[in-house]
């Protein structure tokens, strides 16, 4: 028998490990070359893993919601073909058990201090919790400061499922004795009450017409991002006005030949895009991240774009090398990574190495907006609806009033490195650019 090993791939430069959302495969199944076999996903985005081999599924060595680091054998493909009798896989015994089975089992595991050569938390900057800690720690009632306080024995003292397994068997040997199964209760004397308390949190008490809506995984982990973030950068907010009347004018007269000629719709965001790279370049320290005491410039400007999901959540894929694409290679990105996004098609690497980020809040009619830093980075620049205004125009002849096509545009910054000198400077930059576009531009 002629066995192929199917690992866990690669999924980014900066992403050591996935989780296994659901096996479409079980032992025995004929499996085809470039056939998805189960999906996966990070912290940045979910994934499809293809069978690398044609033949039949020998193994599955992993349940569904196990993280697992990249590498690492998931299952064995059997290419010589003929059936091979269903082995015992790490699936089979849950079709009838609750998805959470591990949470009951830890009372048969002596609890274990952690060893003293346990890598300690990683306290340069928020802890990473796969989903599955983080599922574990919900159904076990663990708040995020008491999970804070796991010592981690994973890569950079991140808290595996066995720490956080080991956690809870401990607290269930220490608590055991005194552990009340009774409803709280109070009894009377004739000079006092004595309340004894019930083990168990008391269920959260909705008034009211209400609607109770479980976050899905996704905005769970952007939820978690956006705290995270808030806790990492003091933001500070700049806003500017720009007058965009040149550039929409051009878009207006170019959009048609742009498309015959390129294949492609061209939108505003490649502009917004464009006008950012150049001033990065004359600001590069708004292209940085934070390590400790030291700023890390980076000199490879990848812009992340903020994209809307059909389900409501929000994805940010990254065009990489921004600098070296003219606006029509731009534009082919731009429209490329968003049709992917909407289409669950992203590739875990289109999401990972962004220097600074854009959002169009005005896509959905908002005049400004204040974003929140997408971390690492030191900053993010969202850009308003367009709407015509009435606007005092200097010439030369002396002031009039004309309508002028008018936008506002914000920056968050990270005011660790960004101070409002530099960070209003690049935005009023930005502005200038937009409002200088050239409206005899050639495509």
């Amino acid at each position: 028998m002629s066995l192929v090993d199917l690992v866990m791939p690669k999924l980014g430069e900066s992403i050591m490990e996935a989780t296994i959302l659901k096996w479409h495969k079980k032992a025995g199944d004929k499996v085809a070359q470039d056939e998805t076999i189960l999906d996966i996903a990070t912290d940045k985005v979910d994934s499809e893993v293809p069978s690398t081999a044609e033949g039949t599924i020998a193994e599955i060595l992993f349940n569904e919601n196990d993280v697992v680091p990249i590498g690492t054998v998931i299952a064995r493909i059997n290419t010589e073909g003929g059936s091979i009798a269903a082995t015992p896989q790490a699936t089979a015994s849950a079709a009838s058990k609750p998805e959470y089975e591990e949470a009951k089992v830890v009372e048969d595991i002596p609890y274990q201090p952690a060893a003293t050569n346990a890598a300690p938390a990683n306290t340069a900057g928020p802890r990473f919790y796969s989903p599955l800690v983080l599922n574990i720690a919900q159904s076990e009632g663990i708040s995020m400061s008491e999970l804070e306080n796991i010592p981690g024995t994973g890569l950079d003292g991140r808290v595996s499922k066995k720490d956080i397994l080991n956690y809870v068997a401990g607290k269930a040997v220490s608590h055991q004795p005194t552990a009340i199964s009774q409803p709280a209760t109070v009894v009377e004397t004739p000079n006092q009450q004595v309340v004894v308390a019930s083990s168990q949190p008391a269920p959260a008490n909705y008034s009211g017409n209400v609607e109770i809506i479980e976050m899905d995984r996704m905005r769970k982990l952007i939820a978690k991002h956006m705290v995270d973030s808030k806790h990492t950068s003091p933001h500070v907010t700049s806003f500017a006005e720009c007058d965009v009347t040149n550039l929409v004018l051009w878009r207006e007269k170019v959009k048609k030949d742009f498309e015959k000629r390129e294949g492609e719709k061209i939108t505003f965001t490649p502009l917004f895009v464009e006008a950012i790279v150049k001033c990065l370049k004359k600001y590069p320290w708004l292209s940085s991240s934070v390590d400790g005491d030291k700023i890390i410039v980076k000199k490879d400007l990848n812009i992340g774009m903020a994209t809307a999901l059909p389900s409501g959540n929000l994805i940010v894929p990254v065009i990489k090398n921004a600098d070296q694409l003219n606006l029509v290679g731009l534009t082919k990105q731009v429209n490329g990574l968003a049709n992917a996004a909407r289409t669950g098609k992203l590739k875990p690497d289109d999401t990972t190495g962004g220097t600074f980020t854009l959002t169009n809040v005005g896509t959905f009619g908002s005049i400004m907006g204040t974003p929140i830093i997408n971390q690492p980075q030191v900053a993010i620049m969202a850009v308003g609806a367009i709407k015509k205004r009435p606007m005092v125009i200097e010439t030369a002849q002396g002031d009039t009033i004309g309508i002028r096509h008018m936008m506002y545009i914000s920056l968050s910054y990270d005011h660790r490195v960004i101070d409002g000198a530099l960070g209003s400077t690049f935005l009023n930059a930005v502005s200038k650019e937009l409002e200088n576009f050239d409206g005899n531009r050639s495509i």
